[in-house]
């Protein structure tokens, strides 16, 4: 096997791995971002049936769950904030 073969192959088992590694990525953001977006649904649920005793209760859809998902407690409290600005105007 000469030189140039061996570089070839190197080159190539190379690019594989960038190619994979490259496509992988997207692949982890967006189950990552579903997870996400199910916890916040979950979290969502969780506090309309505990704050329903006291009055406060947020609607329950994708948008919202995204919001409580990736922001976690802030976006359930910044989901709070513009419901009760929202009312006042």
């Amino acid at each position: 096997m000469e030189f140039s073969e061996i570089i070839f192959y190197f080159l190539l088992a190379a690019a594989v791995i960038l190619a994979i590694r490259i496509f992988t990525l997207p692949i982890k953001f967006f189950a990552k971002l579903l997870w996400n977006t199910f916890t916040g649904f979950l979290l969502l649920l969780i506090f309309n049936a505990l704050g329903s005793m006291i009055g406060l209760t947020v609607a329950v859809n994708a948008a919202t769950a995204l919001t409580v998902g990736v922001l976690g407690v802030p976006g359930l409290i910044l989901l709070l904030l513009v419901k009760w600005l929202y009312f006042f105007v």
